[in-house]
This record gives structure tokens, sequence and C-alpha cells, in this order.
């Protein structure tokens, strides 16, 4: 057992100092090379171990970023290829690949028009071309509720068996992926009816849909084998049970895959005499739960550590949130290119400089107030962070007064008793 560690070991080593040698600037084939001769059985799990060794040693994390792609062209031709598990249809692993084969299959009718495009006079009129690549790229930007269901449920597992690379880069990854997909689709839509016209969209065509096609593949064959082989039958319940408030990618899920009832998560049971003690009042803990998750507000705190301690569920979330985030640390919870704000205002708000920090979003057609607040106790020792997030497109139209009694939203009957 010991020569098989000690092999391991030495591979993710040889990974390393190869990978090294690619970020200095030799050449992508020299160091394919290198891999075959050097590096016979590596595996996902590698892959992975190799990208946290190089950010132990402090290669920054945009660097990595920056030279993701090529790691995974220079070792897919050496990655040792793992028959993947049968899984009971719906498991959330199934799912995630029914989604990948549903969008190969939308990136696949998207080249074939690139190619018909191609071949047509510049002048030819394109104008069904278009709308069939405005449809295919519609589809691809599904891929929002994929990634958010990978970003917020999946990560936050792995990163409790301290594997923290997908977190720290796949998300950028993903982010890349959304910005070019969101770039093509402004493109088209301001894109002429003639063949020339869209031509001239093809080469940011190709970027986006190969960015797709790269992140499926850095999915299938290093993140879910990887989780297969880490997680748990409780965490697989868990992402089941949070997964549905992020949405399918194209497909829904199938049917059959059930967990253990011991392994989902009860909501916990208050116990109806247990109060809460304030200065201007007493609650019971169900009155105090009922009451945070019934303002019309959504809040997140994070503690003086910066893990997020807490957020209300009302019945209108703006931004989804799992349970699997309790406990992660808030810069893990937010994509890469934003961890610099969230640091800024948490050491702000930690010094004392800062109180709130505030920002307004247009967000799915919804216009989005944001708020931190800095947390403190009666002597001013910093708590923690409050992060109020409210839709105010209603309160913007708002205008005259309204001094008669009107209810605006009818209450279910179930919703009455």
């Amino acid at each position: 057992m010991s020569e098989l560690i000690d092999n391991r070991a030495q591979r993710i080593r040889t990974l390393k100092e190869i990978i090294k040698s690619l970020h200095a600037g030799e050449s992508p084939e020299t160091v394919k090379v290198r891999l075959r001769e050097l590096v016979r059985q590596t595996d996902h799990s590698e892959i992975i171990a190799m990208e946290q060794a190089l950010m132990a040693e402090g290669m920054p994390v945009s660097e990595i970023q920056a030279m993701c792609d090529l790691h995974s062209q220079v070792t897919r031709e050496i990655l040792v290829q793992i028959q993947p598990p049968q899984l009971p249809p719906g498991h959330p692993v199934d799912t995630f690949r029914r989604e990948n084969a549903a969008l190969r299959e939308v990136v696949g009718r998207a080249r074939e028009l690139l190619r018909r495009i191609q071949s047509m006079p510049e002048e030819a009129d394109a104008t069904a071309e278009l709308l069939e690549l405005r449809r295919a790229v519609n589809e691809l930007m599904d891929v929002d509720k994929h990634y958010q269901r990978k970003e917020h449920t999946l990560f936050p597992r792995l990163e409790r068996y301290g594997i923290t690379g997908p977190s720290k880069v796949m998300w950028a990854k993903d982010d890349e992926v959304r910005a070019l997909l969101k770039s093509l689709d402004e493109g088209l839509r301001g894109a002429g009816t003639r063949a020339g016209d869209l031509k001239s969209v093809a080469p940011l065509a190709h970027r986006a849909l190969a960015a797709v096609e790269e992140m499926i593949f850095k999915e299938e064959n290093i993140l879910l084998p990887l989780s297969l082989n880490t997680l748990t039958e409780e965490d697989w319940a868990e992402i089941w049970e949070s997964s549905p408030r992020y949405g399918w990618c194209l497909v829904e899920p199938r049917e059959g895959y059930q967990p253990p009832p011991r392994a989902l998560r009860k909501g916990l049971e208050l116990p109806p005499a247990a109060e809460v003690e304030l200065p201007n009042g007493a609650l019971s803990l169900k009155q105090l739960a009922a009451i945070l998750n019934t303002l019309p507000v959504d809040l997140t705190f994070v503690d003086a550590e910066d893990r997020v301690a807490f957020f209300s569920e009302g019945r209108d979330r703006i931004f989804a949130r799992s349970r699997a985030i309790l406990g992660r640390k808030v810069q893990h919870c937010h994509p890469p290119k934003s961890v610099d704000v969230v640091n800024r205002i948490l050491d702000d708000f930690r010094a004392g400089r800062q109180n709130v920090a505030e920002f307004w979003i247009n967000h799915h057609g919804r216009f989005v107030h944001i708020r931190y607040f800095a947390v403190r106790d009666a002597d001013g020792a910093y708590l923690g962070t409050l992060e109020v997030t409210q839709d105010i497109t209603r309160l913007r139209a708002l205008e005259g007064e309204r001094r008669l009694l009107q209810y605006d939203e009818p209450v279910e009957a179930s919703a009455a008793h």
C-alpha cells in the first residue's frame, strides 16, 4: 500500500513540475511528450491535487485559471478514463450528465449551422440560419442553472473534505462561459441577416462553443468522478434535496433516485415554549423564525470569522441559497472575480472604517437593492456582516398615495389557516 501511495505522490509531483514548466513558457507539444513519457496512470483526483499543490505554493488562482484549458488539453491524452459507475435515474450526477449530453447536442447543432453559413455566399439571405443559431444560443444559456447547482451544492461539500480547487478555479471558468455566451447572444441580436454578417460573428461563436465543450470535459472526466469517489450518501441526499431551487438545464431529472430517509436533513423542531429574551420584548423561537422568513427582504449573516451563519428562507428569495453554505467561508460563496470586493468590505467593516456598503443591479427584469451592514455589539466590537437584499421594482414605481385598504394579492386557502 505504501508503494501505491508513494507512486501516486510521485505522479502528482511530476504533474506539478511539468505544468509549472508549461506556465513558464514551454510549448504544449513538448509538455505532452514529457507527460506521455513520465505519467501513465494519472486520474481525475491527481489533476485536482496538482492544482491545489500549485495554489498552496503560492501560484495565483488567476494564473491557474488562465492556463486551465491548456492543462486540460495537455493532460487529456494521458488521463486514465474511468468507467463511470451505474447510478439510479435521477441521482444528481445522472442529472448533471444528462444535462451535459443535451448541451453537447445543442453545441453540435450550432456547429452545423456555422458550417452551413460558412458555405453560403456573402450576400445570401441567412435569416433562417440566424433564427436557428439564436435559438441554439438561447438554449445554451440555460447552462447557468447547471453551473449554479454545481457551484452552490457540489462545491461546498467538496470543500468539507479539503478539496477547494474546483470552487476557486472551475467557478471562474464557469463565469468565462457565461460571459462568452452573453456576448454571443448580444452579437447575434445585433447581426444582420446576410450570411456575411453572420460570418463576422463566427469566431466568437466558435470560442463560446469550445468553452462549453471544455467545461463538459472537465466535469465528466475530473469533477464528477472525483465527487463520486469523495462524497457520502448523505452528501448526495442533501444535494438532491436542495437542487430544485436552482432549476434544471434543458432536461428534467428522471424518476428513480430515492435517498434513504435517514440521509435527508429534517427541519429543526423548535420547542414551542422556548423564548428569546430581548431588551424590547420576547419571542418564541417559532415566532422569530417565522418573522425572519416573512420580512420582505432576504437576509444572510456572516459571522466575525467570515463564515455564513444564517440565511432567511422567504417564499420569494432573489438569489437561491442552499443549506450547504452554512459554515462555509463567504469568500467561497462568490465567483473568484468578486472575492476582492467581498474581502474589502469585510476588512473595512472589521477595522471600523465603514459600516454600510450598497449596490443596485438589474437582475432578470427586477431592480434589486443589495446592502451590507457591519453588525457590532454595544461596545462596538465587530460581530459580523448582514446582507440585506430586496426587490424594489414595485417600490420605485409607486406614485401618489394609497389611503384606503386594498389587498394586492389574494391569499391561497391553505395559507389562510
